[in-house]
Formats: structure tokens, sequence, C-alpha cells
């Protein structure tokens, strides 16, 4: 741990953005939420049940992952935006997919009192990501997760990013508009994110990200609590 933590810490970045799901902590929260809120009916039954056809037909890959990530925002169209924000850290606190990785924790806050910018970059719903980021002191405004416009307080299906794939660095880029000196990820979703920073690191990398990582010569780096799993 201390190792990787010194690693990053030595290149002094200025600027540093980190995917989330996979990447500070073990499981997907925006799957394992779009399931919670389902079976719990915080969504009708309709609702529930064409969406998760729609999430079958997305493992069938016949739906992209980018069209994915956004109909499990725009699914609440009509809804209370409180009502997301409170279901949210429920979630949150009592059905986290899996534990944060320490480490990833640390690093987080040493950068930061570092005065490193953090931002954290993910495909997932905004309100889980904004829920998850409470523990790692990220601000709101530096969390580009998968939102839609809010209008007098009611969700709409008017989309305002998706940030999977190309997406996360062109949400850096209007968000930013800094390079990025450090960036993290775990899946091939985060290849381009990682291909923009000064240094690329995978975290617990899925194994097609891991052979890139190897080829690119990113550092690979697995926390301490998934090393007894591969």
């Amino acid at each position: 741990m201390h190792s990787f933590l010194e690693t990053v810490l030595r290149l002094e970045p200025r600027v540093a953005a980190f995917d989330c799901d996979g990447t500070l902590w073990s499981g997907d929260a925006g799957v394992s939420f779009f399931d919670w809120e389902i079976e719990r009916g915080f969504v009708s039954a309709e609702v529930g049940r064409s969406m998760r056809a729609r999430y079958a037909d997305y493992k069938a890959g016949n739906v992209s992952e980018e069209e994915m990530c956004g109909e499990m925002v725009t699914m609440h169209k009509g809804m209370s935006e409180s009502v997301l924000i409170s279901a949210a850290g429920e979630f949150e606190e009592h059905s986290f997919p899996g534990p944060i990785f320490p480490e990833m924790l640390e690093l987080v806050r040493l950068l930061q009192q570092s005065d490193c910018e953090v931002w954290a970059v993910s495909s997932s719903n905004e309100w889980v990501i904004r829920a998850a980021m409470k523990q790692f002191g990220i601000a709101e405004n530096r969390i580009l997760a998968a939102a839609v416009e809010i209008e007098n307080g009611i969700i709409t299906d008017r989309l305002v990013r998706v940030p999977s794939g190309p997406g996360k660095p062109k949400a850096l880029r209007d968000a930013a508009e800094k390079e990025i000196d450090a960036a993290f990820g775990n899946s091939r979703w985060d290849i381009e994110m990682l291909a923009m920073a000064a240094h690329a690191f995978a975290v617990n990398p899925n194994p097609d990200l891991e052979q890139i990582a190897r080829q690119r010569g990113w550092t690979i780096y697995f926390p301490e609590n998934m090393r007894s799993r591969r």
C-alpha cells in the first residue's frame, strides 16, 4: 500500500481523475442501485420490467454501454430528485455493493491535502456517486457522473452527460479545463481517460485493461483486499 501511495505522491500531481466503480471500491454501485431501487419499487413495476429487459439486451451486446448508462438515469423521468437523493443515501449506508479500498481513500485524502484538484468520473448515476463521494470528501462540483437536467426539482429525460469511454476525457476537458496529471481506472471504459493523463494507473484492472496497461507501460496496482481473489 505505502509504496503505491508514495509512487503517486512523488509525482506531485496538481489535477487527478478517478473512476469510481471497481477503482475506489469493489463492485458496481450503479448496477447494484439499479437492482435495489427496482426491487424496492422506487420506479413503477412497468418501468422496472422494461428496464430489466433492456439490461438483458445490454448484456447480450445489443445495447451500447453509453445507451444503457444513460437509460439507467432517464428511467427516473417525472420523479422528484429529492426522492432519488434520499434513496441513494439509504443505499450507500445499507446496501453498497462492496468495501471501499482503504489505500484509495487514503490516496484521495493525501492528494487533497497537497492541494491537488481531485475529480471523480463515473458512468453510474450522479445521485449514487454523490452519496459515495461524501466519504472521500470530493465536492459535488468535481463529480462528473451520468446526469440529466432537473426542472423545478423534477427529473427529466434530457441527458447532461454520460461519462463512459471517450465521454470521460470529454467531461474532464469541459469541466476541469486543465491537463490531467494522474488518472486512475479499472476497466476498458477508462482507457481514454487514462491515455489523456500524464501518468496512468490501472487500479484493480479487469483482464482486458490489465493487458492494455502492460502494453502501454502504465502502472498496475491491485488493492490489498483484492489480491487474494486473483
